[in-house]
């Protein structure tokens, strides 16, 4: 399958880049993944200065770990705007951050300063209920696919022709495997929704693999601290811009 069939109508959009600051990983793991929003609003800042263009953080408590608690999600988004105005700030609703869907959603009802997009993986229990309620309040959806289950269940959404974009997101698997698992997702994506932009990212060992694949197919991607600590050479990345200014550099040649 060729890369414009892949890409589908969309394939004549600019490329856009993300910069996902921290995700769920614990704050020991890396000096910028820090308990304090203002921290990392700091390098979000950096980050969105030289080329990034959306800003996917995942908000946390006093303990650094995922919530989406009013509170949290008020105090992280807010930080992201102070440092960043009038770029799109998205968050998670990853179930890991609250694994009982009825609390989970009682949270996302409470929330009062409401992020531009949110992602939700659409393998989860009640998806589409989450996904609703934030459409309902006014909050774009990033649909997340990490295979066939959460693919299948997209496809039977009611609000799966609502949602901003689908992030096509790998796992950590050797390079080799990157391009078929990709273009086997995207496909089946393209043929439900033509038109719907798609996001294509790795994590870990797939991250700079897929975020090559994406520049090639001319797909919107991410890169930051959320999806690996390493540069493409295996050094560790001193920030989310040093990770962003290497990922422009390889957009401009790709």
């Amino acid at each position: 399958m060729t890369p414009d069939r892949l890409m589908g109508s969309g394939a004549d959009r600019n490329r856009m880049l993300q910069v996902c600051v921290n995700g769920a990983r614990d704050a020991v793991q890396h000096p910028w993944l820090s308990a304090d929003a203002t921290v990392v609003a700091d390098d979000a800042a950096r980050a969105i200065g030289l080329g990034a263009q959306e800003i996917h953080v995942h908000p946390k408590d006093a303990a650094a770990r995922d919530s989406l608690a009013g509170d949290d999600v008020a105090r992280w988004v807010r930080a992201m705007r102070a440092a960043c105005p009038g770029v799109r700030v998205g968050v998670t609703t990853g179930a890991w951050a609250e694994p009982d869907v009825e609390r989970r959603l009682a949270a996302i009802a409470g929330w009062t300063e409401l992020p531009d997009y949110a992602s939700v993986n659409w393998h989860e229990t009640k998806a589409d209920e989450v996904a609703a309620l934030l459409l309902s309040r006014g909050v774009r959806i990033e649909a997340g696919i990490w295979g066939g289950a959460g693919l299948e269940a997209w496809r039977r959404s009611p609000v799966r022709g609502e949602c901003l974009r689908v992030l096509v997101e790998l796992p950590d698997e050797s390079a080799k495997t990157v391009r078929d698992h990709a273009e086997g997702l995207i496909a089946h994506v393209v043929g439900e929704e033509p038109s719907i932009p798609i996001l294509l990212h790795g994590e870990e060992r797939s991250t700079w693999p897929a975020f090559d694949l994406a520049v090639e197919l001319g797909l919107d991607t991410r890169i930051g601290l959320e999806d690996t600590l390493t540069l493409p050479d295996g050094r560790i990345a001193s920030d989310n811009a040093a990770m962003v200014r290497v990922a422009m550099g390889r957009m401009s040649v790709g």
